[in-house]
């Protein structure tokens, strides 16, 4: 077996094992179901309301330099806690900014996480230290503590080293930078969270 193929292999086995991972971090579709159907005047979270705390999602990861990993397990996290909580809009602010909080601390290196001091303040998020921490334990326990997810980026940089494994030509073709601005703007639509994260890739 040569290099190319011996490397193949490898992605290959990584790709097999995501999948069988893939549905444990698929947000609840019965959850996800039901905020796509809740009208904006109602006092539950809309799709529009779920869709503009991505987007602060996207901001904060932009502001603070940090990377598209964390940008899309920080939506994973906070998809997988809507779809199994019954949770108000006035809360979704102090939950959005835990669910940032959460995923860079799973991604990042210590050096580069935001404080909570400034995450609350360039989020103009009203919550306090203590509601963070209070909310941060919270989405903690109800997701069991399980934030090293399989997400869609991590199919997408598999799928991406398996086909310049076979041909480099196409690296200008399947530019990694376009394909996961196109994966960030899925992200901001609920619609796209139903799909399984292998097949989304394919929107």
């Amino acid at each position: 077996m040569d290099h190319t193929s011996n490397e193949a292999f490898k992605l290959l086995k990584q790709l097999n094992l995501h999948l069988e991972l893939e549905s444990k971090y698929q947000p609840r579709e019965k959850g996800l179901i039901l905020i796509e159907s809740t009208a904006e005047n109602d006092n539950s979270i809309c799709p529009r309301l779920r869709n503009a705390k991505v987007e602060d999602l996207w901001s904060l990861t932009n502001f603070f330099g940090l990377g598209m990993e964390t940008f899309v397990l920080a939506v994973n996290i906070l998809d997988r806690f809507l779809a199994i909580m019954k949770v108000k809009p006035k809360h979704l602010s102090c939950i959005g900014v835990c669910c940032f909080q959460l995923a860079a601390k799973v991604v990042e290196e210590d050096c580069n996480i935001p404080s909570v001091h400034d995450v609350i303040r360039i989020s103009q998020c009203k919550c306090t230290v203590s509601d963070m921490n209070r909310m941060e334990k919270i989405i903690s326990e109800k997701l069991h503590f399980e934030f090293k997810a399989t997400t869609a980026l991590t199919f997408l940089h598999l799928y991406h080293t398996v086909v310049l494994c076979h041909s480099s030509k196409r690296k200008e073709v399947l530019n990694l930078d376009k394909l996961e601005a196109q994966l960030k703007a899925c992200n901001c639509r609920l619609i796209f969270s139903k799909a399984k994260v292998c097949i989304s890739l394919s929107c």
